[in-house]
């Protein structure tokens, strides 16, 4: 028994020298898959050219291509993957649940909830887009847990109250669809989760709650540390322990209903990105934050890439490739967890 223990502070120790490493080898990775998805496609410059061609004044095709389209697209992905990743990390932290992602537990299907109302019903108001889908997000993240909670959150029951509440939003958002059948160009987009299309405007309309959400998260990092110990610990080291929680319960449901306004519902990112980082940088909400926050931004980036060179020139919805990494993942957490 000591001998584990000694094994296991060695590595904490190791892991704890790494983290500035690790955490400059996020950055290079992010840069990667944005100058990847800048090159790929049926236009193909080399790095030199792309930057001639994003820095020059030059009113060309290359230029309208690179800046035009693919530019806000990759900007776009890299601030909803940030979102999304952020968002599963703090519902992990706040539930004590590693099943916890805004999709799988609802929070994703209460912003698109929102956020079809106002595309749907009243497009008029489009840029009260996020606004009402962080409303629906909150809704239902507050919905979920309290159907959850029955003297503390046990993971299964979480599982089973978020497939209830999706469920039941998502039947919502069926019959909108059916009252307004002329209205639904392009919702099938954004039932899958896609980031085709998406222009400078989507970006202006996510980044301010994307960069507010990320600095209120990483402002918050130390007091989920101390949640995460459990509500008598944080108690007794001077949290208010139902302030704190809905404090960052809001600050996640904002993160997912930004990036479910400009994506659609897309899922996954928030499973996938804190359980990568949790066992390469570890638990401490002070690193695992960030670094969920990069790697949630290369892999969305990446998987969006790939979903527009697979099949060419066939575009496969960013969407469709994040359930195929996504959903073995979440078997493969669900069958070790009942194992243990």
């Amino acid at each position: 028994m000591t001998a584990t223990r000694v094994e296991n502070s060695s590595r904490q120790h190791d892991r704890r020298r790494l983290r500035p490493l690790i955490l400059l080898g996020l950055a290079i990775f992010v840069l990667l898959a944005f100058f990847f998805s800048l090159h790929q496609g049926v236009l193909q410059l080399s790095p030199g050219e792309m930057l001639r061609t994003i820095f020059s004044g030059e009113d060309s095709v290359n230029r309208q291509i690179i800046c035009g389209i693919r530019l806000p697209r990759n900007l776009t992905a890299a601030l909803a993957g940030i979102c999304l990743a952020l968002a599963g990390a703090i519902l992990q932290g706040i539930m004590r649940n590693p099943l916890a992602s805004p999709n799988l537990i609802g929070v994703s299907a209460g912003g698109g909830l929102g956020a079809v109302i106002v595309l749907i019903v009243l497009p008029q108001y489009y840029l009260l887009l996020v606004p009402a889908a962080f409303g629906g997000a909150l809704a239902a993240t507050l919905m979920i847990y309290l159907l959850a909670w029955k003297r503390g959150i046990q993971p299964m029951r979480l599982v089973l109250a978020g497939v209830a509440v999706s469920s039941l939003l998502g039947a919502i958002i069926n019959a909108l669809l059916l009252f307004y059948p002329d209205r639904v160009v392009g919702i099938l987009d954004f039932m899958v989760g896609s980031l085709s299309a998406r222009s400078w405007r989507q970006v202006h309309l996510i980044w301010p709650y994307a960069l507010g959400g990320t600095i209120l998260s990483l402002l918050l990092s130390r007091r989920l540390n101390i949640l995460v110990l459990g509500d008598a610990a944080a108690v007794g080291l001077g949290i208010r322990v139902e302030r704190t929680r809905l404090l960052l319960i809001a600050v996640s449901a904002l993160l997912a209903a930004a990036a479910v306004s400009v994506t659609g519902l897309l899922g996954f990112v928030g499973l996938i990105a804190p359980h990568m980082m949790r066992l390469i940088i570890g638990s401490d909400y002070r690193y695992l934050l960030p670094s969920c926050a990069m790697f949630g931004a290369g892999l969305l980036m990446t998987c969006d890439t790939l979903g527009r060179i697979v099949m060419p020139p066939v575009e496969l919805p960013v969407g469709i490739i994040m359930a195929m990494l996504g959903a073995p993942f979440f078997l493969y957490l669900l069958r070790r967890k009942n194992t243990a």
